[in-house]
């Protein structure tokens, strides 16, 4: 049921700039789906012919979840500044991923070599944050990255610096994520 509203409401978003009768009542959902109402954080995924296609979020709760929700499928659909704006020839070949995270906890290391123990492959959302340096993985990005070493060697990367950066013992906070992913066509909207 969870799962169904929080693609529902994703995909509502992204149609509703396409269509404004997809438009819905923020506060009869959050009467019906109360755990709407709590600070949530998510990411909307975007892929398209299992390429990505837009991809954001928010790392910490700041809004409600519904709000969350709202926000990131449609910067993910036509703000990410990777891609053009989505174009609505794009929905039929559309995957649409829906991620809740926990909230993000400090993972305490000596240094690099007890930080590759101690994070967990396939499960650990991790952010990597250093001076005006900061960046992010999904659990997700395992999939393409499968060992520790090449995961944080590529978010020191993503986050604007490289793996020496672990020389300087950088604040890493470990995160999970409760992923919901649907093929946009088979989500029905709000």
């Amino acid at each position: 049921m969870i799962d169904a509203v929080v693609l529902r409401v994703a995909k509502s978003a992204i149609l509703s700039k396409f269509d404004g009768s997809y438009s819905f009542d923020k506060e009869t959902l959050l009467d019906k789906y109360p755990f709407l109402k709590k600070k949530g954080a998510c990411f909307v995924t975007l892929e398209y012919s299992g390429n990505l296609r837009g991809c954001i979020g928010s790392i910490i709760a700041h809004r409600t979840l519904l709000d969350d929700i709202i926000s990131n499928a449609i910067s993910a659909a036509f703000k990410d500044p990777r891609f053009n704006p989505l174009s609505k020839e794009e929905l039929s070949n559309l995957n649409l991923e829906v991620s809740i995270l926990t909230p993000p906890e400090i993972l305490e290391y000596e240094d690099y070599e007890d930080l590759l123990k101690k994070v967990t492959p396939f499960k650990d959302g991790l952010i990597l944050n250093y001076g005006s340096y900061q960046g992010t993985f999904l659990p997700q990005v395992w999939d393409d990255l499968k060992t520790p070493e090449l995961f944080l060697e590529h978010l020191s990367y993503k986050a604007g610096t490289n793996p020496s950066v672990f020389a300087y013992h950088p604040s890493i906070y470990r995160y999970r994520v409760e992923a919901i992913e649907e093929n946009f066509d088979e989500v029905l909207p709000l």
